[in-house]
């Protein structure tokens, strides 16, 4: 069993819950921009509360608008990376949010929809300045404000990540320069804290300085005292001896991404599979492999498959310098398929936009009282003009001594990466961006290293 959050009375607070506003002319926008090339469409208006840019340490600007709705709390828009060097933003996401957090128990006693059931938007925690170290906390609104409508509960900061590259380079081709090249990355990070029953969700972006997108999920809060009920099998035992068995759940965590490759929401999915084919005629024990590319041209759903190493990318209609189309891979992280539900079979959904189909479950929740219940159903086999993509990322949890209390964060997530968006790395260092660097695998261009095959 979880709290129950009981909504406020006042007009205030109803007014709280109501979906917050788009940021001014997004809506005749939405309506207008289903197929025509927006490249050179200015962005919707962002008020300088909502605005964020930030430009990180490699030289890569990242900027974005954002605002809160009572379900899905923190909503991110207009989504553009900066490349150094490039000239001009290069548009990523039109709209990217939570779709749903589900939650059934393993003993059968309760399925919770977190998103949509216990209006997670509308609870936004304040955070305090040693909860957004090295940032800014923002204004957002929560029915959790205990003076007027807002909390300080919208983190944005930044992040080390480790290294971005690190290379020897004498490996390259024709190389007069030497030693080591390494550089650390940093992340832009937005997030903010909310409430669901005895769960706290960090709801987390991270925005790299190579481009790479990673929406990411956190479990905090504590074990609910009242579902430690479970049986052997059902649950672990926790505290003293064999007697509390906190019940075992699943968390099944949606994003819906609404993508908007280089401002023209007209764009393609493609899927890549990579099987075993035979073995070398040379090394018989050395198997071969080829990949495959399938175009995705209606809705579906979709399974990552350890055997065929199965990935997907949205695909821009521009190029890169190279030639090469633009586009971003969907790096899937699903270790805890759940196969409890319709809408958990699969992986990831590309389904038409439709402004209705907002939540992955419990859709009757959606501002446009759409009929469809979940993201299984809104799979129709429409042919795919300006594709939805919804991925899925679940996690079981099986609780531990550990986990009391607080309970630890774990995390659920995915990546979005930059495929062929610039012609080099992002943070390719300037005496490293020369005509020889670049595709040097052609054999003209790559003598011998000295180190030996590998």
């Amino acid at each position: 069993m979880k709290k129950v959050f009981r909504p406020l009375t006042t007009a205030a607070s109803l007014a709280l819950l109501l979906p917050s506003a788009l940021p001014a002319a997004a809506g005749a926008a939405d309506a207008t921009r289903t197929g025509a090339d927006a490249r050179n469409a200015p962005a919707r208006a962002c008020s300088p509360d909502n605005a964020i840019e930030h430009t990180l340490r490699g030289g890569g600007t990242w900027r974005m608008c954002w605002h809160d709705t009572r379900l899905e709390g923190l909503v991110l828009e207009d989504v553009t990376f900066q490349p150094r060097g490039e000239a001009e933003p290069i548009r990523i996401l039109h709209r990217a949010s939570l779709a749903q957090i589900h939650v059934p128990y393993d003993n059968g006693t309760a399925e919770y929809s977190d998103l949509t059931e216990d209006e997670l938007g509308a609870h936004a925690n304040p955070l305090r300045p040693e909860d957004c170290p090295g940032g800014a906390l923002r204004q957002i609104r929560s029915n959790l404000a205990t003076r007027g409508e807002t909390v300080s509960g919208l983190c944005v900061t930044t992040q080390e990540r480790g290294f971005a590259f690190h290379g020897d380079n004498a490996d390259l081709p024709r190389s007069v320069h030497r030693g080591n090249e390494a550089q650390q990355g940093q992340d832009l990070v937005v997030y903010t804290v909310n409430e669901a029953g005895h769960y706290h969700y960090i709801n987390q972006w991270n925005f790299s300085d190579d481009g790479t997108i990673t929406p990411r999920l956190g479990a905090a809060g504590n074990l609910s005292p009242d579902d430690f009920n479970a049986a052997d099998g059902t649950g672990w035992p926790l505290g003293e001896g064999a007697r509390a068995y906190s019940t075992s759940h699943h968390h099944n965590v949606f994003w819906r991404l609404v993508f908007d490759p280089d401002g023209t929401p007209t764009s393609r999915v493609e899927q890549y599979d990579t099987r075993q084919t035979g073995h070398s005629a040379k090394e018989p024990r050395t198997p071969l492999h080829e990949t495959t590319r399938t175009s995705v041209d209606k809705e579906t759903g979709g399974l990552t498959d350890a055997d065929t190493q199965r990935w997907w990318r949205i695909v821009s209609k521009y190029e890169n310098t190279d030639g090469h189309p633009r586009s971003w891979e969907i790096v899937h992280h699903n270790p805890h398929r759940y196969g409890g539900r319709p809408f958990t079979e699969k992986d990831i959904y590309f389904t038409e936009y439709k402004a209705g189909e907002r939540y992955a479950s419990d859709n009757r929740m959606s501002p446009e009282l759409s009929p469809l219940e979940h993201v299984g159903q809104f799979v129709g086999g429409e042919k795919l003009t300006r594709p939805v993509v919804w991925v899925q990322v679940g996690y079981h949890h099986i609780a531990r001594d550990e986990d009391q209390a607080p309970m630890p964060v774990h995390w659920q997530s995915f990546q979005i990466v930059p495929r062929d968006v610039t012609a080099m790395n992002a943070l390719t260092p300037d005496h490293l961006r020369l005509p020889r660097y670049n595709g040097g695998g052609h054999p003209a261009h790559h003598p011998p290293s000295g180190k030996g095959d590998k």
